[in-house]
């Protein structure tokens, strides 16, 4: 791969993940601040984000993978989803919001696989060449929430009275624009030409169901849909949260979850070689556990500290489970259903089990509402703790690592 291709893929996968981190972050807090919405209602706009990861492999195995250059669809996406965020930025209605919200992630979450598809169709060793050019996507992610805090102080107590969050939505806009322009300037990802039938199983990656007879495989996969409810809780709630209990650039100071996210993701195979998959997600598992037992019993005062911690623990959350979850997937799927069981994974986590998880995460804000319309956090963290502790003993308890070193070295 030549240096203007490398530049080329790292803008885009920067500006990919730019976007995303422009708007989805503060989203809690803008639903609730600007238009007044209830927690079921902000539930049910999150999982938006469920909906497009369940249509996109439709729209990447059905359309772009069969008649489009991925580089052309991409820019088309980006494009409408630039106007769709300014028709966000203008809503003033949960109900409008909703609409305009679905559309968009019906038309985003696709894109996630094309950025990795025109990157792939570029490298000859994507094992050593990907993470440089993913990299970028996470410090996109940083640098947008860091721009909220610290250039456009959109996040400061006033200006979220103000309403001024909504700006992030122009600001992610923007982002989107640009990339759609530049999408069209990419190297070309030509359509898998096929004349094979189309099946919506291996669409789905449904073939990969086979793999549930191996009892370790279906209680990892279990495991997988309902850790996914505590993860909503993060990602519809903390913000809101960070934002009431009176903490600082909130916005900033989350990003330091995917700074942690990207540290913590090299030292996976150490974990994996010196105490193998099982311990390695139990890690992951405890991690939740602690992060929302710091977020129920800390403040933005004197105990500010234990906030601050619970976001770092983001990398260990989400590394040490998501991605150690992914590398024992593609092990135990061999080179037949390799893609099929990771399609079936996302498909299930982020699809099914972010989906649940949205829905409780919305009913127990709505439930803990106090009268004077505050909301018991500490009821609201303790419940996705205790979750979080019970995915953890079901896993300890029934999952059994018979061939540890085989696995571990299969995966690594």
């Amino acid at each position: 791969m030549n240096t203007t291709i490398r530049i080329k893929l790292s803008i885009m996968m920067f500006l990919e993940f730019f976007i995303w981190g422009a708007w989805f972050v503060t989203l809690g807090t803008f639903l609730g601040n600007n238009l007044k919405a209830s927690g079921s209602e902000t539930a049910a706009i999150f999982s938006t984000q469920s909906w497009g990861a369940i249509i996109a492999p439709f729209i990447v195995g059905l359309i772009a993978d069969r008649y489009f250059n991925a580089e052309k669809i991409l820019g088309m996406l980006h494009l409408i989803g630039a106007f769709l965020m300014y028709q966000m930025y203008q809503s003033e209605e949960v109900g409008i919001f909703y609409t305009y919200a679905l559309s968009y992630m019906i038309l985003y979450m696709p894109t996630l696989a094309l950025v990795n598809s025109v990157s792939f169709n570029q490298m000859k060793n994507p094992e050593k060449e990907f993470a440089k050019i993913r990299v970028w996507g996470t410090i996109g992610w940083i640098l947008a929430g860091l721009s909220i805090s610290f250039i456009f102080h959109w996040d400061a107590a006033e200006a979220v009275s103000e309403g001024l969050l909504k700006n992030t939505f122009l600001l992610a806009g923007t982002g989107a624009l640009i990339l759609g322009i530049f999408s069209f300037t990419l190297p070309k990802t030509l359509p898998k030409v096929t004349d094979e039938k189309i099946k919506i199983g291996d669409i789905l990656g449904l073939d990969a169901l086979m793999l549930l007879k191996d009892k370790n495989f279906a209680i990892f996969f279990i495991s997988s849909i309902l850790i996914c409810i505590p993860l909503a809780f993060y990602y519809q709630n903390a913000h809101p949260f960070l934002t009431e209990a009176g903490v600082e650039n909130p916005t900033g100071k989350m990003a330091i979850g995917q700074i942690s996210e990207a540290l913590f993701l090299l030292l996976i195979p150490v974990f994996f070689t010196c105490f193998g998959f099982k311990k390695t997600i139990l890690v992951g598992m405890f991690a939740w556990v602690i992060r929302y037992v710091l977020f129920a019993y800390g403040n933005g005062d004197d105990l500010s500290f234990m906030l601050i911690l619970g976001i770092a623990l983001h990398g260990i959350c989400y590394d040490f489970f998501f991605v150690s979850g992914q590398i024992y997937t593609n092990s135990k799927a061999g080179e037949k259903y390799k893609s099929a069981a990771q399609g079936l994974i996302t498909l299930a986590t982020y699809g099914v089990g972010m989906l649940i998880g949205f829905a409780v995460a919305g009913w127990i804000t709505d439930n803990y509402k106090l009268l004077d319309g505050t909301i018991n956090w500490e009821m609201v963290w303790g419940i996705p703790a205790g979750i979080a502790l019970s995915v953890l003993l079901i896993f300890a308890l029934l999952f059994n690592e018979k061939n540890k070193s085989e696995e571990t070295s299969s995966a690594v």
